[in-house]
């Protein structure tokens, strides 16, 4: 089951969360119809919004991530719920880049660095708060990390993988988030470098038989006295619904209503979040008209 990990540790001065995602991912994957590089590239902003969301405080609240590389991949965006719930979407899924080696798909050079990572966190409050920073690498965990630096001088450290196998089905993804709070010395950031040297790959760890989102933070934190805090389950999730499709047409207003109803005589609209499709008969356009 796919699940989110929050640990505190080093005797309150980190902090860390870890997502097992491998059902998130492989059903954004079937929803989208993706090949391997945008399905990976996928799959890291949605945990990587999951993660976000899950360290919300506002309990209603939201954080999107906007990812516009200026690759082929085109734009990418993923949203989560306070609890980590996602999901997500992007441009062109149908992308296919060189391995930058055997086996070794090259999200950054599909996703491009020409451009920016935009977070949005809605805390339903009067306006959301908008923050946005450069892109690094396109490799996205690179770009959360130099987003948690330079816009909210929190040192931090961001993993993502999505492993697939040879017929592009997800096998495994995850991947963490540690945060350094104030009052970390350089030793302590030492140790921990070289514990997420030695760890490798999150998909590595936790393709592994049994391994979880948990053993994933317990080997980055090894030294550290992790304590979980929280272990919880997550999934892909569409929030939409016919009465928001509803509100979206009646928010066209009746002159653009009426030219649809006369010129097509229906409307069919698909959410660009999971692809169902919502169907509306010249009845039902006719009703819409005369509730406005």
């Amino acid at each position: 089951m796919d699940h989110i990990v929050r640990v505190i540790a080093g005797n309150g001065l980190i902090k860390g969360a870890g997502i097992s995602a491998r059902d998130m991912v492989e059903r954004a994957r079937q929803i989208h119809r993706t090949l391997p590089v945008a399905t990976a590239a996928l799959g890291r902003a949605l945990m990587g919004a999951s993660l976000m969301g899950d360290m919300m405080k506002k309990e209603a609240g939201s954080v999107t991530l906007q990812i516009k590389g200026g690759g082929p991949l085109g734009t990418i965006l993923s949203v989560a719920d306070s609890r980590g719930n996602a999901r997500g979407y992007l441009g062109n899924g149908e992308v296919e880049v060189p391995e930058k080696a055997p086996g070794k798909l090259d999200v950054g050079a599909a996703v491009g660095a020409d451009g920016t990572l935009t977070v949005i966190r809605d805390l339903n409050m009067k306006e959301p708060y908008v923050g946005s920073v450069q892109l690094v690498s396109g490799e996205i965990a690179d770009d959360l990390s130099a987003y948690f630096a330079e816009s909210e001088q929190i040192p931090t450290a961001c993993a993502l993988g999505v492993l697939l196998d040879v017929d592009q089905s997800v096998t495994a993804a995850g991947g963490y988030l540690i945060q350094l709070l104030p009052g970390a010395e350089e030793s302590l950031i030492s140790r921990l470098e070289e514990n997420i040297i030695r760890t490798g790959h999150a998909t590595q760890t936790l393709k592994e038989e049994g391994k979880s989102a948990a053993d994933l933070l317990m080997a980055v934190l090894d030294g550290f006295d992790p304590v979980i805090l929280e272990d919880h389950p997550v999934e892909y999730h569409c929030s939409c619904t016919r009465e928001r499709v509803v509100r979206a047409l009646i928010s066209m207003g009746r002159e653009e209503l009426s030219a649809l109803l006369r010129e097509q005589g229906k409307a069919e609209l698909t959410c660009q979040f999971c692809d169902r499709r919502y169907d509306f008969t010249e009845a039902d356009l006719k009703a819409l008209l005369e509730s406005i």
